[in-house]
C-alpha cells in the first residue's frame, strides 16, 4: 500500500503560486507608497523656489534646497528600481511555481483535445511579460490619484475640482478601452492560437508537404491564418492606439488648463506663482497613472485573457492522487462492458467491450479499419476515459495509483511511435532518472534491440535527435518496444507493432510477447498481421467498435474466418473482419 498527500479539488495551482508570492506585491504596495509621496518633490520644489526663493533672492536657500531635492530624487529612482525588479521576480517566481503544472496540463489536456497544443505555456510566457513590464506599476499608481487630488484641493478648490473633472473623463475612457477592447482581444488570441497549430502541424509534416509537392498550398493556408490574426490585432491595437491617444490629449489640456487656471488665481490675487506651477506639476503627475494603464491596456487584456485560460486549463486537467493506492497489479485485467468515445465527442467508438484476461495470457486484438482497435488500447492504458464500463487491473480501477505506479505497471506501444530528444538510453528507460544499466540493457535484450543499438557509433548514448529522426523507422519501432518492456510492466499493450519490422524484428516480437506471458504478465497485441499474433493464446475480433467474437485464439479465427457458418445477423460483422483477415 503507497499512501500519497492528497491534493484538495478546491486548490487552485494559480492561486498557492500567487500566495507564495504575497510578501512580493506588499513590498511593491509598501514601496509604491514612499514612491508617490516622494513624487511630490517637484511640486514642493517648485512652490518653495517660487514663494520663498525669488522673493528673498536667497542662493544659499537655493543650494540647499536643490541639494535636498537630488537626494530626495535618489531614493526615489531607487525605490523605482527596486519594486520594478521585484515585480519582474514575482513573474519569475509565478513561471517557476506554475511552469510544472502547466506542462503536467499540456500533456494530459493533449490526449483530450489535439488543438490545445501548448496555449497554456503561452499563456504563462504572455502573464509572465506583464508582470515585467510597465503596466503592474501603472496599476499600483492607481489608488494614489486621490493623494494628489486632495493636495490641489489644498492649494485651491478650483484647482482640485478641475483635477477631479479630468480623473473621471480619463477613468471613463478607461472602462472604454475595457469595453472596446475586449472582443477584439479575445479574437486576436484564437486567431494567434490558430495560426501557431496550423504552423506546427506543417513543421510536423514537412517530409510529407515536400514529398507530395504541397508547400504552397500550406503556405497559402498558414497566409490566410496570419490575414486573420493581424485583422484582429490590428483591431484590437487601434481600440488601444485611439483610446491612449486621447487620454495623452486630454491630459495635456488639463494640465495646461489647470496652469491657466493658476495664473487666473495669481493674477486674481488667491493664489501665488509657486502655487500655480505645483498645482500643473501635481495634476500631470495624478493623470500619468491613468495614462499609462490605457496604453498598458492592450497588454493588460492580453494578461487577463491568458491568466483565465490558464486557469480553466489547470482546473480542467487538476488530478487529485489518491490517499491510498492498491498494491501493484499482478492477477487479471478485466473489461467490464465498457464504452468509449473520442475526446470532445459524444458517439462511443466502442460499444459494450467485455473480457477477461489472466496473468500468463496474451490477446490479439484484429478487426479491420476504424473497427476501434486503436481506441481499445488508448482506453486500456488510461489515455482515453471510457463514458460507461470500468477497466480493472487486479479489481481495481486505473485511477486508484498515483500516476507514476500506474505507469510503471503498464507498457504502451502506440501506432504513431513518438522518440523524445535524448539518447537511446533516456528513451528506453523513459527518463527514469533512477534508472540502472541493468534494467536498460534488460529492456532492450527483450524487445531484441540490444544487438541493433550497439551496432550504433555511440550505442546506448547514441544522440536520436527531436522524434527520432536519426533512426530508421524500424530502429524507433524496437526502441518504442523496448521502453514498453522497461522494468517488465504487468499490462503491455502493443499497437500495430510490427508495422514497420522486418523478419528479424518480427522474431525478437514473437519472442517479447511469449517473454511476458513467461514471467506472468499480460500482453494485448493489436495487428492487422496475423504474424503478430503468434504467440497469442487469445482473440478478440472488432468490427464497427462492436465486439464480433472473443475467446481461444484457434476458434477465433476459424470463427471470424468462416462467417457464413454463423447466423444471419452475425455474419456481416465476420465478413468484414475475415475480410481483413484474409488481407492480412
Amino acid at each position: 500500500m503507497q499512501r500519497e498527500r492528497p491534493n484538495s479539488p478546491e486548490t487552485s495551482p494559480l492561486r498557492e503560486a500567487v500566495a507564495r508570492c504575497r510578501a512580493g506585491f506588499i513590498a511593491v504596495g509598501l514601496l509604491t507608497a514612499v514612491v508617490n509621496v516622494l513624487m511630490l518633490t517637484g511640486s514642493v520644489y517648485m512652490l518653495q523656489v517660487y514663494d520663498r526663493v525669488l522673493p528673498s533672492r536667497s542662493i544659499p536657500t537655493l543650494v540647499a534646497l536643490s541639494i535636498a531635492v537630488l537626494i530626495v530624487y535618489i531614493f526615489l529612482g531607487v525605490f523605482d528600481w527596486a519594486r520594478q525588479r521585484i515585480l519582474s521576480r514575482i513573474g519569475a517566481a509565478l513561471d517557476e511555481s506554475l511552469s510544472g503544472p502547466v506542462v503536467a496540463s499540456i500533456l494530459r489536456i493533449t490526449p483530450k483535445s489535439k488543438s490545445a497544443g501548448s496555449q497554456p505555456a503561452r499563456d504563462l510566457d504572455t502573464v509572465r511579460g506583464f508582470l515585467s513590464s510597465m503596466g503592474p506599476t501603472a496599476l499600483f499608481d492607481l489608488p494614489w490619484i486621490p493623494l494628489y487630488a486632495g493636495l490641489c484641493f489644498l492649494l485651491h478648490p478650483l484647482l482640485g475640482w478641475t483635477l477631479v473633472a479630468g480623473a473621471v473623463l480619463l477613468v471613463l475612457l478607461t472602462l472604454w478601452s475595457e469595453f472596446a477592447g475586449r472582443a477584439p482581444a479575445k479574437d486576436a488570441a484564437t486567431a494567434g492560437a490558430q495560426k501557431s497549430f496550423a504552423l506546427e502541424a506543417a513543421r510536423r509534416n514537412a517530409e510529407l508537404v515536400a514529398a507530395l509537392g504541397m508547400e504552397q498550398r500550406v503556405v497559402d493556408r498558414i497566409k490566410q491564418h496570419n490575414a486573420r490574426h493581424g485583422l484582429a490585432q490590428q483591431r484590437a491595437s487601434d481600440v488601444s492606439l485611439s483610446i491612449g491617444s486621447i487620454s495623452k490629449t486630454l491630459r495635456f489640456v488639463l494640465q495646461s488648463t489647470n496652469l491657466g487656471l493658476g495664473a487666473w488665481l495669481v493674477v486674481q490675487g488667491e493664489a501665488s506663482g509657486g502655487v500655480m506651477i505645483a498645482s500643473s506639476i501635481l495634476t500631470s503627475r495624478a493623470l500619468a497613472p491613468v495614462e499609462l494603464a490605457i496604453g498598458q491596456w492592450k497588454p493588460f487584456l492580453s494578461a487577463r485573457g491568458s491568466w483565465t485560460r490558464l486557469n480553466e486549463a489547470l482546473k480542467a486537467t487538476a488530478k487529485k492522487e489518491p490517499e491510498v493506492a492498491p498494491k501493484p497489479a499482478s492477477q487479471k485485467l478485466t473489461v467490464e462492458d465498457i464504452y468509449v468515445a473520442a475526446p470532445g465527442s459524444a458517439a462511443p467508438i466502442l460499444k459494450g467491450i467485455n473480457l477477461s484476461l489472466e496473468a500468463g495470457q496474451a490477446l490479439g486484438v484484429i478487426g479491420p479499419s476504424a473497427s476501434g482497435k486503436s481506441t481499445l488500447a488508448r482506453a486500456l492504458v488510461g489515455v482515453w476515459q471510457a463514458n460507461r464500463g470500468e477497466i480493472r487491473l487486479d479489481g481495481a480501477t486505473l485511477d486508484q495509483w498515483p500516476a507514476e505506479v500506474r505507469g510503471g505497471m503498464i507498457g504502451y506501444l502506440p501506432q504513431d511511435i513518438e522518440l523524445f530528444d535524448g539518447t537511446i538510453a533516456d528513451n528506453i528507460c523513459r527518463f527514469d532518472p533512477k534508472a540502472t544499466s541493468a534494467d536498460i540493457q534488460a529492456a532492450a535484450e527483450a524487445a531484441g534491440a540490444n544487438e541493433m543499438i550497439l551496432r550504433l557509433a555511440n550505442g546506448y548514448e547514441t544522440q536520436i535527435g527531436e522524434a527520432g529522426s536519426t533512426l530508421s523507422g524500424g530502429q524507433r519501432q524496437r526502441i518504442a518496444l523496448a521502453r514498453a518492456l522497461y522494468k517488465d510492466p504487468f499490462l503491455v499493450v502493443l499497437d500495430e507493432p510490427n508495422s514497420n519490422l522486418d523478419s528479424e524484428g518480427e522474431l525478437a516480437l514473437e519472442k517479447a510477447v511469449e517473454t511476458i506471458r513467461l514471467r506472468g504478465g499480460i500482453a494485448v497485441v493489436i495487428a492487422h498481421r496475423r504474424s503478430a499474433l503468434a504467440k497469442a493464446d487469445l482473440a478478440l475480433a472488432l468490427n464497427a467498435g462492436q465486439q464480433v467474437a472473443f475467446g481461444p485464439k484457434d476458434e477465433v479465427l476459424k470463427k471470424v474466418l468462416a462467417p457464413a457458418a454463423v447466423v444471419p445477423q452475425e455474419a456481416p460483422a465476420l465478413k468484414a473482419v475475415a475480410a481483413q483477415g484474409a488481407r492480412s
